[in-house]
């Protein structure tokens, strides 16, 4: 039964099933807003019955592999296949945009490219998270900007034009470095180009060689997980975007960028790693630090929502450079939660907006009578943001603390030293998220305000709200639900470190 092409659907169906929506008759929006919903319900469980039964957790090699034959002239293949590092993100892909689906109710704008793009970006996702093929991977890497480019340009807000150029550029330029690297990869030592990840994460360089490539990736990794000084597209995106696709951004787009740090830049160039992790890890901590205290100074709210998503990706980085399987098992489980946690404070900032038309957080201010419910839903999710015990953040942020201090790799005071800046940093997170809710929900503006007349949430936005805050509690409270998947291959990733 394993013959059965599962990836392929999985990957050509949302965008097949999008160019679609062009021939639907003319019935107003709601027709198309349904048949958007359906697939993606179709495609989450598509994805989770191919995982259910057609995949061994206990197996680190790649499973539900594919390899057809595309173009022979340089050996390019459509290669596709799952291990345990990239079920977590697609699984995460598929709930977050079928939940971002159901918050763009609201639009009413060229509903059919709307609709069309956010299929069209969970294929470019979903093919760049089980890509099996360099020159693939950049590929859909590259497929998933035009979609972001367009709903940004198309339904942001009032600078919505600069941002979009702002984010094109950025992206546009790191992915650059990609392709070069690929290339540099792909055409190294041999006449024919191997572009199989398979061959080339055995294959070894010369150490200069191998850090000009790990530069390379690093750079266009770095503007896509925004690393600092490289993330200063994020928060003017993310200010101006409409908010289902503010969810897609900070729950899948910077999970892309940590994803290929662990895919190319651990397994492929291991000797780069080893040499690069300390500068990483210092990077990091500046990160948590930098980007917690920036989101203070902001005065709109999505930006500090942005900003605070900078600095959680900070203690992937970390988790990352801390070559240890605790610490690479935290930074995956980071990733994950971090998807949950940022999309729904981005719905949440998001839904406020359309009741309150406010921008700016110091205009904001006793929201918390008028709509309770969004109040609740939102503290409740700060709270999961600044790693409160039994919600998701605490345990991958507390795995990454455990990851930095058994790591063998670097000495006694160093790691003390770090591990007390990051824990500063943890410090200045719930300054930030606490003084955000304070801003906008207590106090006394709006509630004497003339537009005293506010709908509370719908059901639509509780049951997206409920579904986001249950995984949340859920990898909180048995975190090995995310680990389970990931440890089989971070075990074998690290034995390349160790034993070469």
């Amino acid at each position: 039964m394993n013959y059965f092409p599962w990836l392929t659907i999985i990957v050509v169906l949302p965008i097949f099933a999008g160019s679609l929506i062009f021939f639907l008759p003319h019935r107003g929006n709601k027709l198309i807003k349904w048949y958007t919903m359906y697939i993606c319900i179709f495609e989450l469980l598509l994805t989770t019955y191919a995982f259910c039964y057609h995949f061994q957790l206990d197996d680190p090699l790649i499973q539900l592999a594919e390899d057809y034959k595309w173009i022979n002239f340089f050996d390019f293949n459509w290669r596709l296949g799952l291990d345990g590092l990239s079920i977590g993100p697609i699984l995460l892909t598929g709930f977050i945009t079928t939940l971002a689906t159901l918050a763009a109710w609201p639009v009413t704008r060229d509903s059919r490219l709307f609709h069309f793009l956010l299929l069209a970006m969970y294929s470019g996702q979903i093919g760049s998270f089980s890509s099996r093929d360099l020159l693939l991977f950049f590929i859909m890497w590259e497929f998933e900007l035009i979609p972001v480019y367009l709903l940004l340009s198309m339904w942001g807000g009032k600078k919505r034009l600069y941002s979009a150029t702002k984010f094109i550029l950025y992206t546009a330029g790191g992915s650059i470095f990609l392709l070069i690297g690929v290339l540099g990869i792909g055409l190294y030592g041999s006449n024919e180009p191997t572009l199989n990840f398979e061959t080339l994460a055995n294959q070894s360089y010369p150490v200069a060689l191998e850090i000009i490539f790990y530069i390379g990736f690093l750079i266009a990794f770095a503007v896509k997980s925004p690393i600092i000084p490289l993330h200063t597209w994020l928060p003017d995106t993310h200010g101006e975007a409409h908010y289902s696709t503010c969810m897609l951004l900070a729950g899948i787009l910077l999970k892309m960028g940590a994803y290929g740090l662990v895919r190319i830049n651990m397994e492929l160039l291991p000797h780069a790693h080893s040499i690069f992790s300390p500068w990483l890890i210092i990077v990091g901590t500046m990160q948590i630090i930098y980007a917690a205290s920036t989101s203070l100074g902001q005065r709109n709210l999505k930006k500090r929502i942005a900003y605070s998503s900078v600095s959680h990706m900070g203690f992937i980085i970390i988790g990352i450079a801390s070559i240890t399987d605790t610490g690479l098992n935290g930074a995956i489980l980071q990733i994950i939660s971090h998807g949950f946690i940022g999309a729904a404070l981005f719905f949440l900032a998001g839904t406020s907006y359309d009741r309150m038309r406010l921008v700016y957080l110091d205009e904001m201010g006793g929201m918390a009578i008028p709509i309770p419910k969004i109040f609740t839903m939102f503290s409740i999710l700060s709270m999961a943001s600044l790693a409160l015990p039994g919600m998701s953040g605490f345990v991958a942020e507390l795995i990454v603390f455990f990851g930095i201090i058994t790591s063998q790799k670097y000495f006694l005071m160093p790691k003390i030293l770090i591990t007390f800046v990051m824990a500063i940093g943890m410090i200045l997170t719930p300054i930030y998220s606490l003084s955000m809710s304070r801003q906008m929900f207590y106090g006394y503006k709006l509630f004497n305000a003339q537009s005293s007349y506010f709908f509370d949430s719908g059901p639509r936005e509780l049951f997206i709200s409920i579904s986001i805050f249950l995984p949340v509690i859920g990898i909180g409270i048995y975190p090995d639900f995310v680990l389970s998947l990931s440890g089989e291959k971070v075990e074998t990733i690290l034995y390349n470190y160790f034993y070469r």
